[in-house]
């Protein structure tokens, strides 16, 4: 072209860049993205074309950010295909942004930021976000072709004028606006270019140092990488994450295309599964650190990389809900994920057994919102045994089916060493052992879902094998009345305390007085309270004091209580109680201190004369 050319963007784009600037200013880092993905692209073009023709240059691709501090101009240049007049005139002047208009209308009245780039082809015109003005020097890789400039200060008008550029290629300098200082900084383009751009299959220089790992692992055929790599390439993803449990490959062309590696890390803590460790890329291209709309939500506890290249660069939320090539993708990555869990079992049982405390939480909450998982993982699910194993649910089960008369025992953690638990011990009885918050939502999941299944915690009903049936009965005395009425009048006069119903039992062990018993409803209420700051008294108001006829201080007490010391009896009443609670772990800390004052009282009036 000999003249130069001036003229005016298509009118629709003419509202546009304010609200580029307004509405997209806090993520303006996205320019960068933006520009470096179409110099990718402008050389993917080139390597394509070379495989059907030849063309003048070689094939050193590379591309290159630089900037003059003094200047304020920040350069983005590639060796890829270029362009001529007319494709500049197409490409850039002519763009018809589709509904644009109706864009501007929505988004001028509305207080969130909108996602536009990407949506409505801004991916160049995102350099005014931070630029006053933007030149484009390009030049086609054709024979004879003629290098031009292209400038616009305002993003609606330009010029285009013929260049002096002698390689092929294109060069994008940003003329930086007052706000946009931060990007004349090699730390901060490095920065931008490993969260965007660090698996584009292009090298990529700051100031002539290489920026980018080029290789991403997930494009590999997973029978081709060892397992060292895997490993290397998870602690380049998350430097401080420790080693990774195991991970899935994620290969697939037809029927939609997936890549990525998503990675089992260890959780040290319940709180880590808040976490999000899903990386999404689009061709390479980082485009979020979030893939909650992607994967369901108790997989958001895993780490890694999916790369889908039919999805736009910028992805609306509501985009990702509504699209069926999300969903599909979503089922196929859970049944990977099932498939993963089933080959570590199978492969090494000792092994995943060993590992089950750190990922039995996504595992269990997975079966609870993700039906299809539940149907492929059932059959693993393991709970550690007061027996000291980690046993398999169904395995419990089984062994268990004649002994505990189809019911499931279980306890927490902290009730291994009990006297509920010593009392099922006694007898051969084995019960299951729960540690985390989720278990109680899980319990019930599972009665759910296996009618025949009922899930008793040891401390909510003595089991029938601890009675001894063939103690003598309790018969009335010369009043009429039991032993149990008796005991009950001495009991509920010490505990004074409303919703407390006091019964006996003989047990076969003498060495317990006393326990309490909370019903099963009660018990999963009070756990489930206690997640939202309630305490553990608050649950009292209904439950039962059990006590031992078979227990010589029990015993005791009913004498004392005839003698001329019924004071005595009742005090030792009290502390039968207050210790019942204590071994339920019931007592709050507002509560310690008169348990406390209670116990020293009584062994000051039994030490006395």
């Amino acid at each position: 072209m000999s003249e130069e050319v001036k003229g005016r963007i298509s009118v629709e784009t003419e509202n546009i860049f304010p609200i580029i600037k307004k509405w997209l200013y806090s993520e303006k880092d996205i320019f960068l993205r933006e520009l470096v993905s179409n110099a990718c692209d402008a050389i993917a073009k080139l390597r394509k074309i070379s495989l059907n023709e030849e063309f003048e240059g070689g094939t050193d691709y590379r591309i290159d950010l630089d900037f003059d501090q003094e200047a304020r101009i920040l350069t983005i240049q590639d060796n890829g295909i270029g362009m001529t007049d007319e494709e500049v005139n197409r490409y850039i002047n002519q763009i018809a942004f589709s509904g644009a208009e109706e864009f501007v209308k929505k988004y001028q009245s509305e207080g969130d930021k909108p996602e536009i780039i990407g949506h409505f082809g801004l991916g160049f015109y995102s350099s005014f976000m931070v630029s006053s003005k933007v030149k484009i020097e390009t030049k086609s890789y054709k024979k004879g072709s003629v290098p031009v400039v292209w400038e616009s200060e305002s993003g609606t008008e330009f010029s285009l004028k013929q260049g002096d550029r002698s390689e092929r290629g294109t060069k994008i300098s940003l003329y930086l606006d007052g706000d946009s200082g931060e990007y004349l900084d090699s730390w901060k383009l490095k920065e931008l270019v490993r969260k965007y751009c660090d698996f584009l299959p292009v090298p990529i220089y700051v100031k002539e140092e290489k920026a980018n790992k080029q290789t991403p692992l997930w494009s590999e055929q997973p029978s081709s990488v060892k397992k060292e790599q895997y490993d290397e390439f998870y602690q380049y993803l998350f430097p401080f994450a420790g080693e990774p449990l195991f991970h899935v490959h994620l290969n697939v062309d037809y029927p939609f295309r997936l890549q990525g590696i998503l990675y089992f890390p260890r959780l040290k803590h319940e709180l880590d599964a808040n976490r999000m460790g899903i990386k999404l890329y689009c061709n390479h291209v980082f485009v979020s650190d979030e893939a909650k709309e992607l994967v369901p939500q108790f997989l958001t506890v895993l780490q890694g990389t999916l790369d889908i290249p039919d999805l736009p660069l910028n992805v609306s939320r509501s985009y990702l809900q509504n699209d069926p090539l999300v969903k599909k993708i979503s089922s196929h990555i859970v049944k990977k994920v099932s498939d993963k869990l089933q080959e570590e079992w199978t492969k090494n049982p000792e092994e995943f057994r060993k590992n089950w405390d750190e990922i039995s939480l996504f595992v269990k909450y997975g079966m609870m919102t993700d039906e299809k998982f539940y149907e492929s993982a059932k059959d693993l699910i393991f709970f550690r045994s007061s027996n000291g194993d980690l046993t398999k649910l169904e395995e419990y089960v089984e062994r268990n089916k004649e002994k505990n008369s189809g019911k499931v025992y279980y306890a927490g953690e902290a009730e291994l060493s009990s006297v509920y638990m010593d009392l099922l011990k006694s007898q051969g009885l084995e019960a299951l052992l729960v540690d985390s918050r989720i278990d109680n939502h899980f319990l019930q999941f599972l009665e759910g879902k296996n009618p025949d299944w009922k899930f008793q915690r040891v401390d909510s009903e003595l089991a029938d094998q601890v009675l001894d049936k063939d103690a003598s009965p309790d018969l009335a005395d010369q009043d009429n009345k039991t032993t149990e009425d008796r005991l009950k009048e001495i009991f509920t006069k010490a505990i004074a305390r409303e919703g407390v119903e006091i019964k006996t039992e003989a047990l076969k062990s003498e060495d317990i007085p006393s326990v309490i018993l909370l019903p099963e409803h009660l018990r999963r209420l009070a756990e489930m309270g206690q997640m939202y700051g309630q305490k553990p008294g608050d649950f009292l108001k209904n439950h039962t004091l059990l006590l031992n006829r078979q227990s010589k201080l029990v015993k005791n007490i009913l004498g004392l209580s005839k003698s001329i010391h019924p004071e005595k009896a009742e005090k030792l009443a009290r502390s039968v109680y207050d210790l019942a609670l204590l071994g339920a772990k019931l007592v709050g800390e507002d509560e310690l201190s008169d348990l406390i004052r209670r116990q020293r009282d009584l062994l000051e009036d039994l030490s006395s004369d």
